[in-house]
């Protein structure tokens, strides 16, 4: 019986929920969270890594080893397929050749690479400044011939729309599926009939990226799926709200000297093991040790 590949199950999950709605995971358990909340896909965000890993800005300073680390644990622990930011690739045709095979080897199920230039900003900000279309076609280009699984996803996303406008942003757009990818990252779109007109000019699956306290409403996924887009993005939505919780626990006990007035809003142990099957590792322990004991 074959297999399928992390790639394949990620095109397997496109075609099986329009549009796929995709939670970014900063961590492993992040990813189990949201598996147990019925996702069919998971999302390893650039900022994730940086913000969350290494308390960096999304500024272009992590690399490739940064976030394969956080690839491995994420697809170690869960078994839905992963798509990665993977900025503008750590560099020109042969990097992006190493990044395509890395994320592979640790285990990505697709990848996103960008127009920007390699000093890149979030694409919510302004003074983002992109690279010439047949560089970025380039680009891909490398990544679709380095790929070792033929079902690895190789998503291009343009942020063309906020710095050449919408029509130059479409036309990046389709030269890059010409030059091979699978699907397109529309970012920063601010209206539904821009998504529509995205959906229209391509053949592919085009993602809609709704982040939070950017440039695009929250559109829901039942509006975006009406506009032909194939993959709805929620980035940083659960990181969001795991800082905001966070700042209010330490506030408290730094304030109260105790944590009593906020354990309500804790997951508690019980809920904790369920979700890593801790009675389970234990009863293997048990299992195991127990052929050792004296009778």
């Amino acid at each position: 019986m074959t297999v399928a590949s992390p790639g394949q199950r990620l095109r397997e999950a496109v075609e099986a929920e329009r549009p796929l709605q995709i939670v970014g995971t900063i961590n492993a358990y992040s990813a189990l969270l949201a598996a147990r909340s019925g996702f069919r896909a998971v999302y390893l965000s650039g900022a994730g890594v940086a913000n969350a890993s290494y308390g960096l800005p999304d500024l272009g300073i992590t690399s490739l080893s940064d976030v394969c680390e956080d690839v491995r644990r994420i697809t170690g622990a869960c078994g839905l397929p992963l798509l990665v930011d993977a900025d503008t690739g750590w560099g020109a045709a042969f990097s992006i050749a190493r990044t395509t095979r890395e994320l592979i080897r640790a285990g990505a199920a697709g990848m996103h690479l960008e127009d920007q230039v390699q000093a890149k900003r979030c694409g919510h900000r302004p003074g983002k400044e992109l690279v010439p279309g047949a560089e970025m076609a380039d680009r891909v280009r490398a990544a679709v011939d380095a790929r070792t699984d033929p079902g690895f996803v190789i998503m291009a996303r343009t942020d063309a729309q906020a710095v050449e406008g919408q029509a130059r942003a479409i036309d990046r757009a389709a030269s890059y599926v010409e030059a091979g990818a699978d699907m397109i990252f529309a970012e920063a779109l601010t209206t539904l009939d821009e998504y529509r007109e995205f959906t229209r000019a391509l053949k592919v699956p085009v993602l809609a990226n709704i982040t939070e306290f950017g440039r695009t409403p929250l559109f829901t996924a039942a509006e975006l799926g009406g506009a032909g887009v194939g993959l709805v993005l929620y980035p940083l939505s659960a990181f969001r709200a795991m800082s905001r919780a966070a700042i209010a626990v330490y506030d408290t006990i730094r304030r109260d000297g105790g944590q009593q007035a906020v354990v309500a809003q804790m997951q508690t142990r019980a809920e904790l093991y369920e979700v890593l099957g801790y009675h389970e590792y234990e009863r293997k322990l048990d299992e195991l040790f127990s052929r050792n004991r004296e009778p």
